[in-house]
């Protein structure tokens, strides 16, 4: 998962990416400790890039995104916000909208 550690590189990597997943941690956070993994162990099942960003270490993007709790996992397609999952994140949730993404990407590209 690559690391975004200021909020231009969150707009350039907005502007060039058309389908990824954001993950969103702060400090001394262990639910976000916890669930990471989780997470990021998705990354090689599905063709779409995930990142992860400190919402601590840049302020910006929970400011931009109306982030008021952590973890948060969003799923983006064309600059938009598909999908947030908050604080608890049903895996199995998040993999249907991960295959709805994944099905998006392939219409587009037919």
């Amino acid at each position: 998962m690559q690391e975004i550690t200021s909020f231009d590189e969150w707009q350039e990597m907005l502007d060039q990416s058309t389908q990824f997943l954001l993950y969103v941690k702060t400090e001394n956070c262990s639910v976000c400790e916890g669930l990471y993994p989780q997470v990021a162990a998705l990354e090689s099942e599905y063709p779409f890039p995930f990142y992860r960003v400190n919402a601590t270490a840049v302020p910006e993007i929970a400011g931009q995104l109306a982030l008021f709790t952590a973890p948060v996992v969003l799923l983006f397609h064309d600059k938009k916000e598909l999908a947030r999952f908050a604080r608890i994140v049903p895996m199995n949730d998040l993999k249907k909208r991960m295959e709805e993404l994944v099905r998006w990407g392939n219409v587009e590209n037919d």
